[in-house]
């Protein structure tokens, strides 16, 4: 029985959970041909190379798929060899699917994201019918404007970017009318983090109230200091967990699909 390689990449990994969902998953439904690793690299370069190699045999060449998290969501494009078009719509990556076709390995990327939180993301909401701010500029904050637009959920972007977009504000502009107007707050920084439990994005905690909706796209902790702080003000408060396994499913289905 020829086994199946598969994998998460990123640096660092020590807060991931997809490596022991997988293992779960591949026990809880008897598939026993198949093995889920986190791979932690340091260069994209060196990993791609490795993947691609049909000269030599190394420890990747038989993968035929992977995850990804930070820091490589964005910087992994331009090594596939396909988009699909959700993925380069959104302008981030975090899952691909390795093929074989005349003796070479063929990239392709997907996004999952967009799917996991839309699926959490509407099971925790009673209407949308309120505007967002979103946390961080990076891939993850790609997926969700993705979805947020599908929704036709009004955002802002909140970056520490020094030259912003019309669609981007700085933390030093969150004042109390816009933090009181955006009733639905996304976190997709990794503040807050293990092992970096005591740090949470700039956002005054004291403009929060019962009529926010917190959402923490971190899940280890499961809840972090920005859940625990949003949750004392009385808002309604949802961890990544959720949509982890509902992108980590769309994963399996992507990798398996003939």
């Amino acid at each position: 029985m020829k086994i199946k390689l598969f994998g998460l990449i990123g640096y660092p990994l020590e807060h991931s959970f997809s490596e022991s969902y997988f293992k779960e998953k591949f026990l809880r439904e008897g598939i026993k041909n198949s093995i889920y690793k986190n791979i932690e690299i340091s260069s994209l370069d060196v990993f791609i190379n490795k993947v691609k190699s049909t000269k030599t045999q190394s420890e990747y060449s038989e993968l035929l798929g992977f995850n990804i998290t930070m820091p490589y969501k964005e910087a992994i494009i331009p090594y596939l060899d396909h988009l699909d078009k959700e993925a380069k719509e959104i302008g981030a990556v975090n899952v691909v699917k390795i093929e074989e076709k005349d003796n070479q390995k063929v990239l392709k990327g997907f996004n999952t994201d967009a799917f996991g939180f839309e699926k959490s993301f509407l099971e925790n909401l009673d209407n949308n019918n309120v505007m967002a701010l979103i946390l961080g500029c990076g891939g993850a904050s790609k997926a969700i404007s993705y979805s947020l637009k599908k929704l036709q959920i009004p955002y802002k972007i909140v970056t520490r970017k020094k030259y912003l977009s019309p669609n981007e504000i700085s933390y030093s502009s969150l004042n109390p009318q816009i933090i009181e107007s955006h009733k639905l707050i996304i976190n997709t920084t990794p503040l807050g983090m293990l092992p970096n439990l005591m740090q949470m994005p700039d956002i005054d905690i004291s403009f929060i109230t019962d009529k926010h909706i917190i959402f923490d796209l971190i899940y280890n902790p499961n809840e972090t200091l920005l859940l625990k702080m949003s949750k004392i003000k009385g808002a309604k408060t949802i961890n990544g967990f959720d949509m982890l396994c509902y992108q980590a499913e769309q994963s399996w289905k992507i990798w398996n699909a003939r």
